[in-house]
This record gives structure tokens, sequence and C-alpha cells, in this order.
């Protein structure tokens, strides 16, 4: 007895560094219109997982933690926004989705999808010029603003724009992640959760670290690159063939996610692929990226490799990102000091693919930094636009 497939209405874009496949929310069957393991389960057939070959043959997703992912999106209920916005980073090779945290790469393509889709207002979207998309992000319960482009009435996609670690230029999509800084449930918790902008991180079999973690973009663990054996220079394959370098960045961010309050025992990291994440910075030197252009160390303020899913990112992701702006503006942090100390309002830095600015805008208030917005700029651009098919479920 075979089952037939069923095809859905979705959107195959690039967002930053990233790709993934969009939907609609009402464009979904409706058990996968909530939330569940009815949705849980569509989103990983449609994605190929889980894969015990860690390949994805069998579906959309790419094999690597910047090309297993999905979005939703719908119009929003709330006063004030255009459209809700939910992320799920789909396992690569185990029977789960991840919606703890938000992809900063893909909220460039949010609103562009969402004109395209209809789902803001027409009278919010001019012929030519910047459609200003409010954007609820649901994961995190936190306001992006996307400007997007539009010329003639459409989505304007191309341009010059250059990004590092996307190949070809494309129109620029400035974001503002607005309040970044909170807990993951999107309470207003605090951006430091230990109350320290350093703290010392004790690591079964690495000894005791230097750590910022902070709750800005996404929950961030940063480390001095010279204190685990590091440079900030190292490219992909430096770190993710090294199975007891990803052991050891594995072990520090399970630790940090518990000082950080975001798991109540070291069991529960497995489950929680997507946040926190784990960075390493180190002061600005040459290196060359992974394209082989040159990076000047007078290019840039500091160097930043991130982890995303237990491997070596490579570029930055987009909210990673946040993290780095936030905490490079208050002074006494890690990855402050390595981009030279002081009060800063941007930061350039380099990462594996080349370099990104990021900017933030951070005070200290009743003695609890707060961070206004961050800001940077991505592109966006439709790949595949039609159905997916995947097998009828059940």
């Amino acid at each position: 007895m075979h089952s037939p497939q069923i095809r859905i209405p979705a959107t195959y874009m690039r967002g930053g560094t990233s790709k993934g496949v969009f939907f609609r929310l009402q464009d979904l069957p409706e058990d996968a219109q909530r939330p569940g393991a009815a949705r849980d389960a569509l989103l990983m057939r449609v994605i190929g997982s889980p894969d015990p070959y860690g390949k994805q043959i069998d579906g959309m997703g790419g094999a690597t933690s910047s090309t297993s992912k999905t979005v939703i999106i719908s119009r929003s209920s709330r006063p004030d926004h255009d459209v809700d916005y939910l992320f799920g980073q789909v396992s690569i090779d185990k029977a789960f989705v991840d919606w703890s945290g938000n992809c900063g790469n893909l909220s460039a393509a949010v609103g562009p999808f969402a004109i395209s889709a209809g789902l803001v207002d027409a009278s919010r979207v001019p012929r030519d010029g910047v459609a200003i998309v409010r954007i609820w992000q649901a994961n995190i319960g936190k306001t992006i603003i996307a400007h997007v482009p539009m010329t003639d009435g459409a989505v304007q996609e191309t341009g010059d724009f250059e990004l590092d670690g996307v190949t070809f230029p494309a129109a620029e999509v400035p974001l503002e992640f607005m309040d970044p800084a909170a807990d993951e449930e999107g309470a207003g918790g605090s951006m430091f959760p230990t109350g320290n902008l350093v703290d010392d991180l004790e690591v079964p079999g690495v000894g005791t670290l230097k750590a910022t973690m902070i709750n800005a973009g996404i929950p961030t663990i940063f480390v001095d690159a010279e204190a685990i054996g590091y440079k900030g220079t190292e490219l992909q394959d430096a770190i993710n063939s090294d199975a007891k370098a990803l052991a050891m960045f594995e072990t520090i961010r399970a630790h940090g996610a518990l000082r950080m309050g975001l798991i109540k025992n070291l069991d529960e990291i497995a489950t929680r692929q997507h946040t926190p994440k784990i960075a390493f910075v180190a002061k600005p030197v040459d290196y060359v990226a992974s394209s082989g252009k040159p990076v000047r160390a007078g290019d840039v303020d500091l160097l930043v490799r991130a982890m995303s899913m237990g491997k070596l990112h490579h570029a930055m992701m987009g909210t990673a990102a946040v993290a780095i702006g936030t905490a490079a503006a208050i002074a006494g942090t890690l990855v402050n000091q390595a981009a030279g100390g002081g009060e800063r309002e941007s930061v350039r830095f380099g990462h594996p693919s080349g370099t990104l600015r990021v900017g933030a805008q951070a005070s200290l208030k009743d003695g609890e930094w707060v961070v206004t917005k961050a800001m940077m700029s991505r592109s966006a651009r439709v790949l595949m636009e039609g159905w997916v098919r995947v097998p009828q479920q059940g």
C-alpha cells in the first residue's frame, strides 16, 4: 500500500548567507497549521530529515546548518505589525525541529516574501521606493523592521550590494532588530543572565575560561580564541574535521547554557542544537577568507568565529552578528576588549567568508544594560517557487 504525495505551495529563498523553505501558514495542511508533532513531521520530511547519512538527499535541505531551515509566515494579529514570522531549524540527523531561536539571515527574506505573497497590506507597499515591513519574530517575541526595496510594484531582488559569504551581488535589505536583548521566550530577561559582563566558566576537561554570556539576537557564549588554542583566523576545515575540537565546543556550550539558565541539566543540550551559540574572538590580524580574498587587520575591528549546530559556520549567523554588535558596544565584554575597548556604536568583524559590519545602540539604565536596536544589512532572493511534495503523513 502506498501513500500518495501531497503538494504544498512553497518558496525556496536565500536570505543573507542561509537558505530555507518558506510557507504561508494558510497553505499548510490543517494539522500543520498549529504547533505540534504533525507540523514538525511535515517540515522534517520537506527538508529530508532525519537522515543518518547526513546528506538530506531526499529533501530540500543542503545538509548544513545554513540550509536546513524552514519559515512559516502569516498576517499578524498584533497591532503595529504586518506579519508573524516563525523559524524552524531542522536537525539534519535527528528527528526534531528546534524552535528556540531566530534565524537572523533568513530574517532578510521575510519582508520580501511577505510582500510577494500578499501578506502585507497593499497600502503599506509603495510602487517604487522602500517598503517598511514590521515583522513579529514569534520564536523570541521580538520586532524586526525590514526595509525592502520596491521597483515597478515588485520587490527588487537584484542590485550591487555585496555580502561576504554570498557569491553574487543583490539588492540591499537593511534590518533593524528592535530591543533584541531578552530571554528567548521574549519575557524581557536580562541581557547578561549571570549579571556579569565576563564570567569564569568552569568546563570539565577544558579548564576555567573567561566568557561573556549574552542574550541579544540569540543567546551566545563568547570566549577568547587564544584560551582554547585558536587564532581567530580559522576556516571551516580547521575545526570541522577535528572531532576532538567539536566535542570541546559542545562541552563549553553545554556548561555555558547551564550557567545562563537555558537548560536545567547538561543532558538537555542534546535537544537544543540551535541555541545557545558559541563563538570565539580575537584581535585583528591578516588572514585569507575561504574565497581566497585577503582580509587585512586594518579593515576589521576584531575577528569572530561561531559554531552553529555543532560545526563552524561558513560566515556568520545573523542573530550572532546582533550579539556581536551588542557586546561590542558595551565596554568590558570580551568582544569589546578584542575590538580595542571603549564605547562604540558599530563594529566590523572578520569571519571565515570575509567581513561584516553591524551596529548597536546600548546604554546603562538602572544598573542594567539595554540595547534599543541592532542594525545590519543583508540581501535576499527567491531561488524557486511553486510546490514542495511530500508523502502523505499517517
